[in-house]
């Protein structure tokens, strides 16, 4: 099975993450508030108990004390629903001035009034709450209030004492409305937070917040498969989109921006249809790329499938993923793949003494050879053939609809230049099969 993130450790990782929780002051952070948060993390299981609500885990940061606190990705994610019980939860600790926004609000009805009011009555909380039509106010005195930005530039600038502002469908918010927005959430230790779908990696609140992420903020990329609550209704949707619309995945449930099909690398030249993994009688082809930090380690397999008349396809049949490894995880890691030490792995050859260490681990690795442009010869010979992505290789699919050519921000011309980015199991694939695309083994195109 491929292995989607690294779970090693993890409960620790939680845990330690946990343990400053409302150390510092922020008007969130007053002594009394929460006694010790962390122990009132349940670490075994994808769900967060903090007090009285029940999140998934990767919204525990939300109770940290930051400035900026955005939250991406695709459909399913629960942002909206662990938002809502955070702030819910919040506003029956102390007295706090929620400011709800987006871009346009023509009337309540436009606004997460509705959710809020839901997610109260839901929790057995109506009595503690007085709901009207325009306002919503806890028995802490707590308020939250709801506007629409575009519109509002002058009543918004004269907004005091705002302690939370949550910005709900973020991607649709115009530079201008930020421009207005962020130096009015002025309070100290006032906090703007923020959920969104990305649309286009344009789009203001990408660009300000995960392309060029401020200090003292937290962003996070949450999906379908961080939701302990994803329904079954949900995923067959999920799976109907990826066989029927692969280009759109990636953006409507991994949460990524929008490429222009005509900009990605391998438009039409790849498919994702269910077939039968060989378990004999096939040479597979391993590549793997390195990735510490930030950066994925990945692992990828495959082989060249023949049909009756001749035709070929590479088949990508399984893979492996980590983000945040250390050096010694590397061979766990590995050992995800199914008979990761009976066949041969090509590595990229900028790590010697990764390769070294993994042969001294039982694993037949070898660096891959690099050429000047081997990424577009490697890129050419992969699309001449061209590939069939296993649906449960999630991040390869991810990647096939996001590696792209890098396009002119003001005409949108697309250029021949390969970004550098969204592409770890693709370099992976193209160090795998770095003898066929040398002309190696017989199997050139």
């Amino acid at each position: 099975m491929p292995v989607s993130r690294n779970r090693k450790n993890a409960p620790q990782r939680q845990k330690n993450a946990l343990a400053p929780l409302y150390a510092g002051e922020s008007v969130l952070a007053r002594p009394g508030v929460f006694r010790n948060v962390s122990e009132q993390v349940s670490v075994s299981s994808p769900l967060c108990v903090i007090d009285d609500v029940q999140i998934p885990q990767a919204f525990a940061e939300l109770f940290l004390p930051r400035r900026y606190k955005v939250y991406y990705g695709g459909r399913g994610g629960a942002k909206s629903w662990s938002f809502a019980d955070v702030l819910i939860t919040l506003a029956l600790k102390r007295r706090l001035r929620v400011l709800c926004a987006r871009e346009l609000q023509v009337s309540i009805k436009d606004s997460v009034h509705k959710l809020l009011s839901d997610r109260i009555e839901a929790r057995g909380l109506s009595s503690m709450f007085t709901i009207t039509d325009t306002s919503i106010r806890s028995v802490m005195g707590s308020e939250f209030v709801f506007r629409g930005l575009r519109h509002n530039a002058t009543e918004i600038k004269s907004f005091e004492g705002v302690d939370i502002c949550w910005v709900e469908e973020a991607q649709k918010v115009s530079q201008d409305s930020w421009d207005v927005l962020l130096p009015t959430i002025r309070k100290e230790g006032a906090e703007v937070w923020a959920s969104f779908n990305p649309s286009s990696p344009n789009d203001p609140v990408w660009q300000i917040f995960v392309e060029n992420t401020p200090e003292n903020a937290i962003v996070r990329k949450v999906n379908w498969y961080d939701n302990p609550f994803f329904t079954s209704t949900l995923d067959e949707e999920r799976r109907r989109c990826l066989a029927t619309d692969p280009d759109k995945y990636a953006w409507i449930w991994d949460g990524e921006p929008r490429v222009i099909s005509k900009a990605q690398i391998f438009n039409g030249r790849w498919k994702s249809e269910l077939f039968d993994i060989p378990t004999s009688g096939v040479r597979w082809f391993t590549g793997a790329d390195w990735g510490f930090g930030s950066d994925p380690n990945t692992l990828v397999r495959a082989y060249i499938h023949k049909f009756p008349d001749g035709e070929r396809e590479i088949r990508v049949c399984h893979e492996v993923y980590a983000e945040g490894l250390e050096v010694d995880d590397l061979p766990t890691l590995y050992t995800g793949m199914p008979e990761a030490r009976r066949w041969p792995i090509n590595a990229d050859n900028s790590r010697p003494e990764l390769i070294k260490y993994l042969r001294r681990r039982r694993f037949a690795i070898r660096a891959a050879k690099k050429w000047p442009g081997s990424i577009e010869d490697g890129i050419r010979w992969l699309r001449e053939i061209g590939l069939n992505i296993h649906p449960t290789c999630v991040h390869t699919l991810r990647e096939a609809t996001l590696y792209s050519y890098k396009q002119d921000p003001l005409t949108g011309e697309i250029l021949p230049v390969i970004m550098d980015k969204n592409n770890h199991c693709f370099d992976a694939l193209r160090y795998a099969f770095d003898g066929p695309i040398r002309g190696k083994g017989g199997l050139a195109a």
